[in-house]
């Protein structure tokens, strides 16, 4: 894929998705951190059910580690594998009280540092909390820039996290990220992703293979994470 096919993409995912923004609530860094590891394997709305009672409980890294284990599963037993990211929440709780006084570090390498936080939700944290250029590649952006030929089929997370930002200038690296995944959550599906009436899918190579197979979506519905 040339340049100016890339940019065409980019700009009509742009236009199609302006506001794209973080949809998982919070009002405080140390919150979204708590957010993001929920969201792993599980939706973000699901995520914004749990947290408005799960913030008022708990408010500073202490709060969470002043209860049980079992306590903290019970108040996040609605989400997936709570039991694991119960752990972890305790775990990077106790880590940022002991090596940064209790306050979540703003730098990617510092930030990977704590349990249940990775390179993708170290990335959103930088993005979203700290207004840094990042680019967190997420099941959504993995699955659409494959889709749609900017990265290969066989590209790890990270190859394609680096092709994005090669091709991109840094100061659209943290909108691009979030027009990619609405596009992805609302429109490219993993399920039933609306070919029929996608403005990209003459320069889509999936897009056009499902359209010949007779697949895409017609008024089916899936929830993505």
């Amino acid at each position: 894929m040339n340049q100016a096919q890339f940019d065409f993409i980019m700009k009509t995912i742009a236009d199609m998705f302006p506001n794209a923004h973080c949809e998982l609530n919070h009002s405080n860094p140390f919150e979204l951190a708590i957010a993001v590891m929920l969201s792993a394997q599980c939706t973000d709305a699901l995520v914004n059910r749990v947290t408005p009672s799960l913030f008022q409980k708990y408010h500073e890294p202490e709060d969470y580690l002043a209860v049980s284990v079992e306590e903290l599963q019970h108040d996040i037993r609605s989400i997936g594998l709570y039991r694991n990211k119960a752990k972890h929440l305790r775990q990077m709780c106790q880590m940022l009280i002991e090596d940064y006084g209790g306050v979540l570090p703003r730098t990617r390498d510092e930030l990977i540092k704590l349990p249940g936080i990775g390179r993708k939700t170290a990335n959103v944290i930088m993005s979203v909390a700290f207004g840094k250029p990042a680019l967190a590649v997420d099941t959504h952006v993995e699955r659409v820039t494959k889709r749609l030929g900017i990265c290969r089929w066989k590209d790890s997370v990270l190859e394609v996290e680096k092709t994005l930002m090669r091709r991109l200038p840094r100061e659209k690296w943290s909108e691009t990220h979030h027009r990619l995944i609405f596009f992805g959550r609302y429109h490219c599906k993993a399920q039933h992703p609306n070919c029929p009436e996608c403005p990209l899918l003459d320069v889509c190579r999936e897009g056009r293979k499902r359209m010949k197979r007779g697949e895409g979506d017609f008024g089916k519905i899936t929830t993505e994470t």
